[in-house]
C-alpha cells in the first residue's frame, strides 16, 4: 500500500509512504473494499478461502507542553491527561514544575521551604534543599553583619569546605549524662568551624548559644517524636529523651510502644557485660523507625565506633554529619565527610546540599539529580544564589535556558519574566542587552538612545529633535540626519515622538485612552509602534483604540488587518486561563 500526503507549503514533490499489510496466511489472489465500512476488506486465496479484514489506520501521536497526549484512530481524537491522578508522586515531573510556577516556587527560599507543595508527599530531598538555603543565606547575611570578615561565602561553600578548614583545630572535651545520675565518660568535639555545621544542620541556634532546647521543642511541635528524642540522646540528655518518648506516646497520634522505648532507656546501664546491654543490641534490629534503632545502637557502641549510627541510610542526612561532628575527631570526620558526600554525588541526592554547598561539587551533584529527574526548575533556582564562578558553568546556564524555555512553551511569559528579574538580582551579568533598536528610515542608525540623549555644549534641544518642558519631552527627529520621524496616523500626521497628552489635533475621546494616571515620560501609551507589514503606525494608546472597533488599517488607501497579522497579540497567558 502506498499513501502519499498532501505536500505542505512549498514542497511539490509528493513524498510515498510504503506500507505493507497481510489480511491472511497465504497469497492473496482477490480482494474488494466494502461498499461502506471504512478501512474494511474482503480477501480470496488461491484455495478459495476468504478473510474479512480491516486495514488499521497508523496511529498519529502529539504530545503537548502540558504533558497531555492526544492521538487519531480513523476519524475520531483521543486525549490521555494527568488530572486523574491524585498523589503528587505519581505525576510527571512537567506537571509537577508548572504547578510549582503557579505557586512562586523559587523566589522565597522560606516560602518554598514551607510551601504547601513540599509539605504534602513530594519529594523530602526538595524540603531538606530548600531548607539548606534558607539558613545559609540567613547565617551569610549574619555573618556578614558581625564581622567584616568575608566568611559569609564560608557558609555557601558547605560542610565539607567549613570542616576542612577546622583541621587540627577541635579540642576532645569528656563528658557525662546530664540529668541524670549515670555516670559516663563521653568524648566529643568543639570548635567554632564545627559550630557552625551545627547550625547548618539545624542542632544550633545562630550565635555562640549551644543549648539544643529550642530545636527539640520545634521537633516536638511537627510531632517528631522519634527524631527528637535520638537528638536529645546524642547530646547526652537522656532524662530529656524519655520525656520527649512519654509525651509522644500519650499524644492524639502517638505511638503506644513510644513507652516501651522509654523504658528500655530508662534502665541503661554501662556495663558491657549487662543483660540490658545484651537485649538491646539483638532487639534493635526488629525497630522499623530508624532513630528508635540508632538510638540503641549509640548506647551499645563501643567509644569512637560509631558505624552503625554513621552509615544509617534512612536517617536524614543532616542529622548523621551533626553526629560526626559531635564525635568524631579530626582524621575520621575528614574520612566519612568524604565518603558520604561522594555518595551523595553519585545518587544526586539534594540533602548532600549541606556537604558541597553551592561550589563545583554542588554542581556535579545537581547533574546527577537532573539526569535522574529532569528537574531544571530546581537546579536553576537553587544555582542562582551560587558564586559568579558557579552561574558560569555550561551545566548551569544550560539548566536555566531550558527553564526559561518551558515558560514559553508552557505561555508562562509573566512567570518568564519574574525568574528573569530574579535571576538579574542574584547574577547582575545575566541582564540582557537590547537586540532590537529602532532605526531611522533615512541613515539606518538607531534612534533609541535620543531618549535618554543629553545635549552638547553650544547646542540647543531643537538641533537634537528634542522640544517642550522638561517634565514633558518630545523627540521628533533622528538624532544622526536630523530627518523627521514618520508621522503617527491618528494624531493630524503628528510626527510620532510627540507624547500623547501634548500632540495637537488629538480628540477628547482619544485622550481617554491614556491607562496611566501617573505623569511619566515613558508611559506606555506614549510609544510608537507600527506594523511591519504596511510600514503605518502611531501611539499606542491611539493604535489599540483604533483596533478595539476597526479591523483594517487607520489609512484610508491601506486595507491592511494589522491587529491579525500580530499572533501574538491575541493569546492569553495560560497562568491568567482559568480552569
Amino acid at each position: 500500500m502506498q499513501h502519499t500526503p498532501t505536500p505542505i507549503g512549498d514542497e511539490t514533490e509528493p513524498t510515498i509512504i510504503e506500507r505493507s499489510v497481510q489480511p491472511c496466511d497465504h497469497y492473496i489472489a482477490s480482494f474488494a473494499w466494502h461498499p461502506t465500512s471504512q478501512n474494511r476488506m474482503v480477501v480470496v486465496t488461491p484455495n478459495r478461502t476468504m478473510t474479512d479484514f480491516t486495514v488499521f489506520e497508523r496511529i498519529s501521536l502529539d504530545w503537548s507542553p502540558t504533558t497531555s497526549l492526544m492521538w487519531a484512530c480513523s476519524r475520531q481524537l483521543y486525549e490521555c491527561t494527568e488530572e486523574g491522578k491524585d498523589s503528587s508522586v505519581d505525576r510527571d515531573i512537567a506537571t509537577k514544575m508548572r504547578l510549582r510556577a503557579l505557586s512562586r516556587y523559587g523566589l522565597d527560599t522560606e516560602q518554598v521551604w514551607r510551601n504547601h507543595l513540599l509539605a504534602g508527599n513530594e519529594d523530602p530531598q526538595l524540603k531538606s534543599l530548600w531548607y539548606t538555603l534558607h539558613f545559609m543565606k540567613q547565617y551569610a547575611e549574619d555573618i556578614d553583619q558581625k564581622s567584616s570578615s568575608n566568611k559569609g561565602s564560608l557558609v555557601f561553600a558547605g560542610i565539607k569546605t567549613i570542616v576542612k578548614s577546622s583541621v587540627g583545630i577541635a579540642e576532645s572535651v569528656r563528658s557525662s549524662w546530664s540529668g541524670s545520675d549515670r555516670q559516663a565518660d563521653i568524648v566529643h568535639y568543639v570548635s567554632e568551624e564545627r559550630g557552625l555545621a551545627l547550625q547548618l544542620c539545624g542542632w544550633r541556634k545562630k550565635g555562640a548559644d549551644s543549648n539544643i532546647g529550642p530545636f527539640l521543642t520545634s521537633l516536638e511541635q511537627e510531632e517528631e517524636w522519634e527524631r527528637a528524642a535520638a537528638i536529645a540522646l546524642f547530646n547526652l540528655d537522656i532524662r530529656r529523651a524519655i520525656q520527649i518518648l512519654n509525651k509522644g506516646a500519650t499524644s492524639g497520634k502517638g505511638d503506644l510502644n513510644l513507652n516501651v522505648v522509654a523504658m528500655a532507656l530508662s534502665g541503661y546501664t554501662d556495663e558491657k557485660n549487662s543483660l540490658w546491654r545484651e537485649m538491646c543490641s539483638s532487639l534493635r534490629v526488629q525497630l522499623r523507625n530508624p532513630y528508635l534503632a540508632v538510638m540503641f545502637a549509640f548506647l551499645t557502641s563501643d567509644p569512637g565506633c560509631y558505624d552503625t549510627v554513621l552509615f544509617e541510610c534512612t536517617m536524614a542526612v543532616r542529622d548523621r554529619v551533626a553526629f560526626a561532628c559531635l564525635f568524631l575527631n579530626d582524621t575520621q570526620l575528614m574520612k566519612y565527610i568524604d565518603k558520604l558526600t561522594q555518595d551523595m554525588k553519585d545518587t544526586g541526592n539534594l540533602e548532600g546540599i549541606v556537604l558541597t554547598g553551592l561550589t563545583k561539587d554542588g554542581v556535579d551533584l545537581m547533574e546527577s539529580y537532573v539526569d535522574r529527574t529532569g528537574d531544571v526548575q530546581t537546579a536553576s533556582y537553587c544555582m542562582l544564589q551560587g558564586s559568579p564562578e558557579v552561574l558560569k558553568d555550561e551545566r548551569v546556564q544550560y539548566w536555566i535556558e531550558s527553564y526559561r524555555n518551558l515558560l514559553d512553551a508552557w505561555r508562562f511569559w509573566h512567570k518568564r519574566a519574574e525568574f528573569d528579574i530574579h535571576r538579574s538580582k542574584l547574577d547582575p551579568s545575566s541582564k540582557p542587552l537590547a537586540q532590537v533598536f529602532v532605526s531611522c528610515n533615512f541613515c539606518g542608525k538607531s534612534i533609541s538612545y535620543s531618549c535618554s540623549s543629553v545635549p552638547h555644549q553650544g547646542r540647543g534641544l531643537s538641533q537634537y529633535g528634542v522640544s517642550g518642558s522638561p517634565t514633558k519631552s518630545k523627540f521628533t527627529s533622528c538624532p544622526g540626519c536630523r530627518k523627521p520621524l514618520p508621522p503617527a496616523v491618528l494624531c493630524a500626521l503628528i510626527n510620532m515622538g510627540n507624547p500623547v497628552s501634548s500632540s495637537p489635533g488629538v480628540s477628547k475621546s482619544d485622550e481617554k485612552v491614556d491607562l496611566s494616571k501617573e505623569k511619566k515620560v515613558a508611559q506606555f501609551n506614549n510609544w510608537f509602534t507600527w506594523c511591519h507589514n504596511c510600514r503605518h503606525g502611531g501611539h499606542a494608546g491611539h493604535m489599540m483604540s483604533w483596533f478595539r472597533d476597526h479591523t483594517e488599517c487607520p489609512v484610508s488607501a491601506c486595507s491592511c488587518k494589522c491587529m491579525q497579522l500580530d499572533t501574538t497579540g491575541n493569546l492569553v497567558p495560560a497562568e491568567t486561563v482559568q480552569p
